[in-house]
């Protein structure tokens, strides 16, 4: 039997209210205030602390104060990426961040959602109490490939996919996925042109 967050990792519904959540959260937010409070010197400590909370991390990582997750287990984040102020992670689905991204400030990354109809996002059940409704939540993974810079207050909504070096330009809205090595810029963000994918270090 599937639990509620193997669910959300299939990217059915589930229970945001389970145990498993809760706990996670309240083990994560522990974890944030610490961080966030530590001074910028303090590059091991707050490392050691990134190490704990997120699923995996690289060498050479850098997240700026002051950042926001749901679990922190769900972000993977790969070698020499900077994630700079003010960003925020809804991860209860997998957040993977390639080699080499530079991440600007106020960046939002969302896999959380619900369905558009109403009847589907809330369904009434009687309850000893009376009239409640159930609010159903899925989550679905966001991939952004090596290379990639996120622009300023970039929105990455669920289940999105930025190709390989690609450039995001600053306050757009990425609702579709974006191929490789593309200037992509604009609500909703649209890709404007191609970039030269090649690298002298490759």
């Amino acid at each position: 039997m599937k639990t509620e967050m193997d669910k959300c990792l299939a990217g059915e519904w589930y229970d945001c209210h389970d145990k498993i959540f809760l706990e996670l959260k309240g083990k994560t937010t522990q974890l944030l205030m610490k961080y966030n409070s530590l001074p910028y010197e303090s590059r091991e400590e707050k490392y050691a602390i990134l190490k704990e909370m997120f699923g995996s991390i690289g060498t050479k990582v850098s997240v700026g104060h002051s950042f926001i997750c749901d679990y922190g287990c769900n972000i993977h984040i790969g070698n020499n990426v900077t994630v700079n102020t003010g960003c925020t992670f809804v991860d209860c689905n997998k957040i993977t961040i390639g080699n080499n991204v530079l991440i600007a400030p106020n960046v939002q990354i969302y896999t959380a959602t619900h369905p558009i109809e109403l009847h589907e996002r809330l369904t009434p059940v009687e309850t000893p109490q009376g009239h409640e409704y159930i609010r159903h939540t899925f989550a679905l993974p966001v991939t952004i490939e090596e290379g990639c810079w996120i622009g300023g207050g970039v929105v990455i909504l669920p289940g999105i996919t930025i190709g390989k070096g690609c450039v995001i330009g600053a306050g757009s809205v990425v609702t579709k996925n974006i191929p490789a090595n593309c200037l992509a810029v604009g609500n909703p963000c649209r890709v404007i042109r191609e970039i030269n994918g090649s690298n002298k270090n490759d």
